[in-house]
């Protein structure tokens, strides 16, 4: 079935997470999305993870739904080509980009052949010089605030966070300049930097400002919530929870659910503090802790899971990504958003539609990832209207693959 941005043509030439995941966005919202890259593949081709057959699951998972060409971008030929996909077609004239402009494909030879063309570019700094997210996030002061309390070393997220937000301002950016195209005609160029996009992050997160105004700076608290109470907790049978009490209902059913509430009004006294303030709740994380650590320390997962879940509490199971797929139905195809698909190269994975439910609508199937290449003479024979006799010749010159 047809998504919501069906007739939208997007070009993408990328390489690891962020302009990929954006292209991987719009196309499973319907746009059709074909990603280019060199022979002899892209710099992400081979990224880990790996199956036991050397394919990277982080590749196919990134460009399912795509269509793939594969073009010589070093010969003029090629990049000729790459343009005329970018420029050809009524639904066509937009750029997805986070790799340096080829020769003749800047945004100003582009625009004078098109003048509606949208180039969409990723840079790692303002000023366009290379970053990644690890590199971008060691500079936020965000690993000085990550990991234990003891720790005295920096600690980096797994998540590549910037990475991913940055995809998704990406998508905003193909959108609104597509809208605007449409109603003035006019097209554009838009730059985003990964940096800016975890700068404005933290900033818009109070923590520039905190930085600017604390007394003191911020110390790290390991799993504790920031702000609130929120700690981790040890079952009887040795697994772990997250349990959190942000709002003043929360924390009075979990008050109610360990049958602490004399211990607590002792507390508050002692204190002379409100526990009802998540402040406070904050300063008081240990002490509240330590009530309620051994009522979770006397229940197997199960039941405590059971009795926060009863209670309307806030809280989360710790998991391997293993026992993700094993207990979550959330992870399953009894969650709309998934479903399982063969892969080639691969085999069978579950593989995630839109997040975003249009409801009254129906998500668009997962499609897997076609091999590099795979599309190269269908794009071009009905893109550009190339015969069999001109991609023949083609390949035979070693522009697109045999």
């Amino acid at each position: 079935m047809p998504g919501v941005l069906e007739g939208l043509r997007i070009i993408e030439h990328s390489a690891f997470v962020a302009a990929p995941s954006a292209g991987l966005t719009l196309a499973q919202l319907g746009a059709e999305v074909i990603r280019v890259d060199p022979i002899g593949g892209a710099l992400d081709a081979g990224r880990w993870p790996l199956n036991a057959d050397g394919v990277s699951l982080y590749w196919t998972s990134l460009n399912r739904g795509k269509r793939s060409v594969v073009l010589d971008l070093r010969r003029p030929e090629g990049r000729d080509l790459l343009a005329r996909l970018i420029l050809e077609g009524d639904d066509a004239g937009i750029y997805l980009t986070n790799l340096p402009a080829p020769v003749g494909l800047e945004y100003a030879e582009l625009q004078s052949r098109r003048e509606d063309v949208i180039v969409v570019r990723l840079t790692g700094n303002p000023d366009g010089s290379a970053a990644v997210d690890y590199t971008v996030n060691c500079a936020t002061g965000l690993p000085w605030l990550t990991g234990p309390a003891d720790m005295r070393a920096p600690v980096n997220h797994v998540l590549p966070a910037w990475d991913l937000l940055a995809g998704a301002s990406l998508v905003n950016a193909v959108l609104a300049a597509e809208r605007q195209r449409r109603l003035t005609g006019a097209g554009q160029e838009v730059r985003l930097a990964l940096a800016d996009v975890a700068l404005g992050a933290i900033a818009n997160l109070g923590l520039l400002a905190e930085a600017e105004h604390a007394v003191e700076p911020r110390r790290r608290s390991g799993n504790d919530l920031y702000g609130s109470f929120g700690r981790d907790f040890a079952t009887s049978d040795g697994r772990r929870v997250m349990i959190v009490a942000l709002t003043r209902r929360h924390w009075r059913a979990l008050v109610e659910l360990a049958g602490i509430t004399e211990q607590v009004a002792k507390l508050e006294a002692m204190l002379d503090m409100d526990l009802s303030d998540e402040g406070n709740r904050y300063r008081a994380t240990d002490q509240i802790a330590a009530l309620i650590a051994p009522w979770c320390a006397h229940q197997s997962f199960a039941e405590l899971s059971e009795k926060l879940e009863a209670a309307g509490i806030l809280w989360g199971p710790y998991r391997t990504v293993r026992q993700l797929l094993d207990e979550d139905w959330r992870a399953s195809p009894a969650n709309p958003m998934f479903q399982h698909i063969e892969q080639p190269g691969v085999g069978q994975v579950l593989a995630a539609r839109s997040a975003l439910d249009f409801i009254g609508q129906e998500r668009p199937p997962a499609a897997a990832a076609q091999p590099a290449g795979a599309d190269t003479a269908a794009v071009l024979g009905e893109v550009l209207g190339l015969s069999g006799d001109e991609l023949a010749m083609l390949a035979s010159e070693g522009v697109i693959p045999t």
